[in-house]
Parts: structure tokens; C-alpha cells; sequence
């Protein structure tokens, strides 16, 4: 499984911004349909909510790669 470190930069980041910015999505739409779809967990739970708050600590899981989510 390929690991991401993405350092976070606020308080939070919504999970289809998260997927874009990490390379998994072209774009918060396409992040949208991921989560849509079933394909993204947080913490090793199934998420459904697009723009779940996703705050330094977490880890999100879509196919074969995990980011993990660190405060900047």
C-alpha cells in the first residue's frame, strides 16, 4: 500500500479536497464521486459524507493508498 503524508495547513480539509489535493482525484468532483461510491474509509470506517471535516490524526484509506493526515 502506497503512504501519503499530507500536512495540513488549518483546522480541517473536507475529504473530496483532501482526495484532490493528494493526487487520488482530477478534482472535488471527481473526490465527490469516490466517496460516493464507497471507495474511501477514515479511519478504517466506510465514509459517506463528501465533505467530512478531516482533521491531523486521521488516516483515509481509498484503493491502495493511505494518507496520513499530519498537523502543519
Amino acid at each position: 500500500m502506497q503512504t501519503i503524508r499530507f500536512a495540513l495547513a488549518g483546522e480541517y480539509i473536507e475529504l473530496c479536497d483532501l482526495l484532490k489535493l493528494a493526487g487520488l482525484a482530477q478534482s472535488g468532483g471527481q473526490g465527490k464521486q469516490l466517496v460516493a461510491q464507497g471507495r474511501v474509509t477514515v479511519d478504517r470506517l466506510p465514509e459517506g459524507r463528501k465533505t467530512a471535516k478531516i482533521r491531523a490524526g486521521q488516516r483515509v484509506a481509498c484503493g491502495d493508498v493511505l494518507i496520513l493526515v499530519e498537523a502543519g
